[in-house]
């Protein structure tokens, strides 16, 4: 599984929890169909990749359609989308240090700032909480209590710890992929992933157990039905679900970059290159058996994932009307951890988010300076031999962080941030729909053709594609004219 370390990542952690928070259970189906319907067209990138060895940028390229300078329509639809995914990284590094704030403050005030905003957090569950038990003066006291703490705290200046954070995560994080510590970083974090998702699993099955927490046969079958949400002041459910599409399981970025794996260190290099050989055929025919394996593997995998994190968001945060925002993001996350660990769910939580966060972080500045500088190369603004490319490689996976950084410190909004970037991956998503067609009927090995079966699920999957990007676009815009 090449995208094992970041199948948890934001778009599991903070966006598929935001809309359990804002619709409840009724989008399940919605998660369900965006992790499903990626599959084929994973599959169909990395045939086109095994049979002709080009990046997926100069794939794109042959597909038809308007160009500008010299540039193909796809080219310029991704180069609008990697400047969202840097913005989104910016959200996924504040994430890390707002984890890192709130476990190791660094200044006195930055601890006195944890103490006042748990206290916050936990009157707001217990509040929500008496009001689903129907104890409305004990909700009211809470309340009160509330804010004559949330007065004390206005008066507070804001401590410069998550900001000192920001700065320490941005480069160190340069300075190991600098040195390149790629193989050590993957591995720590895909056990520390793997433990936190464990517990994420756990933690919605103990709640079945609890007949105040569990999950209603009634509202598991509400998401199930199609329904869509209903819009409430201050939130769009629908609109985030949209922009989820884009970034859960394999996001349209991960799509992408997908196959600079399979060229370096994975099914490409073992087929080899093209020809008109039997011997070829059957070692890419084998070769394609297991990149299948490989991806249905993994759909399965971030499939459970991504709906525990939904169900769990929609039992906890959904319920007591609780949603993720701004520097409180973190710690409101935190919340859906309470009635199973109490007292340490925080810590849990931090634990846990700060490896799913970071390893998001790693794994894509490694990828994306891949897709960046190939992009940068078929504009020919740099040059194409392969030692210039690892040097560039190396370079732009460096200042990956350090960019991402700046965008942290100045925005300050990452759950806006990282579904900024959904929005427009899940625009992408339009694009790859007719690059994987065209792949399938122009660019195929006659000796690698799929059959009946498969073509229709590819036309299942990019008809998917087409109907979740056009209606991302028309929301988006819609939401522009109101």
């Amino acid at each position: 599984m090449i995208l094992a370390s970041s199948i948890v990542g934001s778009g599991e952690l903070i966006a598929t929890t935001t809309v359990g928070a804002e619709a409840g259970f009724v989008l399940l189906w919605l998660i369900l169909v965006g992790c499903a319907v990626k599959v084929a067209a994973q599959i169909e990138i990395g045939r086109m990749t095994l049979t002709w060895g080009k990046t997926p940028l100069a794939a794109f390229e042959e597909v038809p359609g308007p160009r500008l300078g010299g540039l193909g329509w796809i080219y310029w639809g991704w180069v609008l989308m990697t400047c969202l995914v840097v913005v989104q990284q910016g959200g996924i590094l504040a994430g890390v240090a707002q984890s890192l704030s709130g476990g190791l403050p660094l200044t006195s005030s930055g601890s006195q700032w944890n103490r006042d905003h748990d206290h916050s957090a936990r009157l707001t569950v217990d509040r929500a909480v008496a009001l689903r038990q129907g104890k409305t003066q004990d909700a009211d006291a809470l309340e009160q209590e509330r804010e004559t703490l949330l007065a004390r705290m206005a008066n507070v200046k804001r401590p410069p710890d998550e900001t000192i954070w920001m700065v320490i995560v941005g480069v160190i994080t340069a300075a190991l992929l600098a040195v390149g510590r790629y193989r050590l970083i993957e591995t720590v974090s895909i056990l520390l992933v793997g433990t936190f998702t464990l517990v994420t699993l756990v933690a919605l099955w103990v709640l079945q157990f609890d007949p105040f927490w569990r999950i209603s046969a009634a509202e598991l079958a509400s998401g199930l039905t199609g329904g869509l949400p209903k819009s409430h002041p201050g939130s769009s459910p629908m609109m985030t679900a949209l922009a989820t599409l884009g970034i859960i399981g394999v996001g349209a970025s991960e799509l992408i970059v997908y196959p600079y794996w399979c060229l370096e260190k994975g099914y490409g290099r073992s087929v080899g290159p093209r020809d008109d050989s039997p011997e070829w055929a059957q070692r890419a025919r084998g070769w394609m058996r297991v990149m299948q394996l490989d991806a249905w593997g993994s759909m399965c995998v971030y499939t459970i994932v991504t709906v525990a994190f939904y169900l769990l968001g929609a039992t906890t945060l959904g319920r007591l009307g609780l949603r993720p925002v701004g520097s409180e993001m973190v710690r409101t996350l935190s919340q859906m951890y309470v009635p199973v660990f109490g007292a340490w769910a925080e810590e849990v939580f931090l634990v846990g988010a700060f490896a799913v966060l970071y390893s998001t972080l790693f794994v894509a500045a490694a990828g994306n300076a891949r897709l960046v500088v190939d992009g940068l190369i078929l504009s020919r603004w740099l040059p194409g031999d392969d030692l210039s490319r690892a040097w560039w490689n190396r370079t732009l996976s460096v200042l990956w962080p350090l960019v991402a950084m700046v965008f942290a410190i100045a925005i300050r909004e990452p759950v806006g941030m990282v579904l900024a970037s959904g929005a427009a991956q899940a625009i992408m998503l339009a694009a790859i729909a007719v690059a994987v067609i065209f792949f399938r009927y122009r660019k195929i090995d006659s000796r690698l053709k799929p059959g009946p079966a498969w073509d229709l699920l590819l036309w299942v999957s990019s008809c998917g594609f087409l109907v979740i990007g056009l209606w991302t676009a028309w929301e988006k815009f819609a939401q522009f004219l109101r």
